[in-house]
């Protein structure tokens, strides 16, 4: 997991590989034990990382040691309060009242304030062990611009201020681009062994095209501009119109919804981009047979036309509750049509 920084060559791998998105929505119930445990407790957060690589050794598991506070880390920076629970998912609340409120926001220091330093200090205080086990810290990982913009305005009130007052929107966007730029500088700093970068940002499908090209598209380029041989980008709402501008600020693999398919995306995305999926994740991986999960397997890769540039998962990531014989069922079927 550790070391899943993949190539961009493109070389036609047989089996094709498999990977998966793994964070605190499956892995602390899944080890079994409670979401705020794995949050709070180092020792909770290594065992549980551990034994899904040695349960799924032939898997990407991605991005590797995330190191998370659900959807709070980087609005938690600009005072965002966390709510948690003791499993349940951690949430950000916001904290601009209307767009007139942009003008008292200020780009908050990663180094500082709110949970960025906590994220850090716990891989530095991992590091040793996760090296020992073979690993190595390989991606800086944040939350999109568009995405935690939504967080400290509220989703409704953020995209219904895109078209009541543009020139506020812009000037947020600006300011949390600068700040994920900063902290996405100050992990690879803390980290030399990152060369990937896996950005996640839903909001990207909830806008349309041309919105995407004026509220995204400038500040998503920014965020990708990091030097890195991996830029991976998740969305897992629908993806169509951003897709056609991925390759060109950059990204090379990219985790999307169940709602398209992978041939669709190859003619959105293009040849250059790596696709991550897209076996539907809750009504398939998590609730149904692992006879479901190889048909819904074999029936996806019948519909590919060429096999490169692949990476089988589901459509975003590992879903809460997805059993192990279903995540072994997926590995095995793939094996069994592409080996």
């Amino acid at each position: 997991m550790g070391n899943a920084v993949g190539r961009d060559s493109g070389e036609d791998l047989r089996p094709l590989p498999t990977g998966f998105i793994v964070d605190s929505p499956w892995l602390p119930n899944w080890a079994g034990r409670s979401i705020l445990d794995y949050l709070t407790d180092n020792g909770v957060f290594m065992d549980a990382n551990l034994k899904a690589i040695r349960t799924f050794p032939r898997s990407l598991l991605l991005p590797g040691f995330w190191s998370e506070y659900g959807m709070c880390t980087e609005p938690s920076a600009f005072g965002s309060l966390p709510l948690w629970g003791e499993n349940e998912f951690p949430f950000a609340s916001a904290v601009l009242r209307s767009p007139a409120d942009v003008e008292r926001l200020g780009p908050p220091d990663p180094r500082k304030h709110g949970l960025p330093p906590f994220v850090i200090k716990r891989l530095m205080h991992l590091r040793p062990q996760i090296e020992a086990a073979g690993h190595q810290i390989r991606f800086a990982v944040t939350r999109g611009p568009l995405n935690v913009a939504s967080f400290l305005m509220g989703t409704t009130e953020f995209l219904t201020a895109l078209k009541t007052d543009p020139a506020a929107m812009h000037r947020l966007l600006s300011i949390v681009t600068a700040f994920l730029v900063d902290w996405i500088a100050w992990q690879r700093a803390c980290f030399p062994s990152i060369d990937g970068l896996l950005v996640l940002d839903d909001i990207a499908g909830f806008v349309s095209r041309s919105a995407f090209e004026e509220f995204g598209l400038p500040y998503f380029k920014r965020t990708f501009e990091a030097d890195v041989t991996v830029k991976f980008f998740h969305n897992d709402a629908p993806c169509k119109a951003c897709a056609p501008y991925l390759a060109g600020i950059g990204v090379n693999l990219l985790n999307f919804g169940a709602q398209h398919t992978l041939s669709e995306m190859r003619a959105w995305a293009g040849e250059s981009v790596a696709l991550l999926g897209n076996i539907p994740p809750r009504d398939v991986l998590a609730s149904g047979t692992p006879a479901d999960v190889a048909r819904a397997v074999r029936e996806m890769l019948d519909q590919v036309r060429g096999e490169r540039r692949i990476i089988v998962s589901c459509g975003g990531g590992m879903p809460p509750g997805a059993p192990t014989g279903n995540i072994e069922a997926l590995v095995a079927a793939v094996d069994a049509c592409t080996g």
